[in-house]
């Protein structure tokens, strides 16, 4: 029986997710930005609604980024605080890869999904997928990029998923996209399942090299 806990707080939405023997619990708070004042009363509103404590829990995860400085922070810190707390191993998830794969579970039609965020100051992080009910394989490693300059991929049923659809023109010019949507967000329950594997082969770290990856040194949120 594995049970591990879930946070992503990397974009504007903030969710946390349960997982339990295939089984999800999630809360999804879409849009708010307000990561660092709820973030902790939805993990206390999804154990209680669990049935569970934290001390049932066997591993942590949380989405380490890309994203927005503020919001990495904010998953980084709380899942080093609860890890310390109960000695729990924790594994950090691409939120590009979290965003492809919740871009899959709204789209199962198009398994290759070019997960993008806005990064401010006219770039955006993006990554490309091979998606699957089995979780995401990378087909272009998670990076910062120019929009113009945005790796060429071949085929034409790309899926282009996140705020990083606000460059869909410049990114059409150089990868064919099939379907747009700028509206999917990545979720704990994608970030859960993307641990699993990592989980039950031991490639968790304990809470203090549980640390973010912001893919640039300039701070904007």
């Amino acid at each position: 029986m594995t049970c591990i806990l879930a946070l992503e707080t990397a974009t504007d939405a903030c969710s946390v997710a349960l997982y339990r023997n295939g089984d999800i619990q999630e809360r999804f708070e879409p849009g708010a930005r307000r990561q660092t004042e709820r973030i902790l009363p939805l993990v206390d509103e999804l154990l209680a609604e669990a049935g569970v404590t934290l001390a049932a829990v066997d591993a942590l995860a949380f989405g380490h980024g890309p994203g927005a400085f503020t919001g990495v922070r904010v998953a980084t810190s709380v899942v080093q605080g609860l890890a310390f707390a109960r000695d729990l191993p924790v594994a950090g998830v691409s939120t590009l890869a979290a965003c492809a794969l919740a871009a899959f579970d709204r789209y199962p039609h198009r398994s290759r999904v070019l997960a993008a965020f806005d990064a401010r100051m006219g770039e955006l992080y993006l990554g490309a997928y091979q998606c699957g009910p089995g979780g995401v394989v990378p087909l272009l490693a998670d990076g910062l990029f120019d929009p113009d300059a945005v790796p060429e991929l071949d085929g034409d049923d790309w899926l282009l998923a996140g705020s990083g659809a606000v460059y869909r023109e410049q990114i059409a010019a150089r990868v064919r996209l099939a379907e747009v949507d700028a509206d999917v967000a990545p979720r704990a329950g994608a970030v859960a399942r993307l641990a699993l594997p990592m989980v039950a082969q031991g490639r968790t770290v304990p809470a203090e090299q549980a640390q973010p990856v912001y893919l640039r040194d300039r701070v904007v949120n």
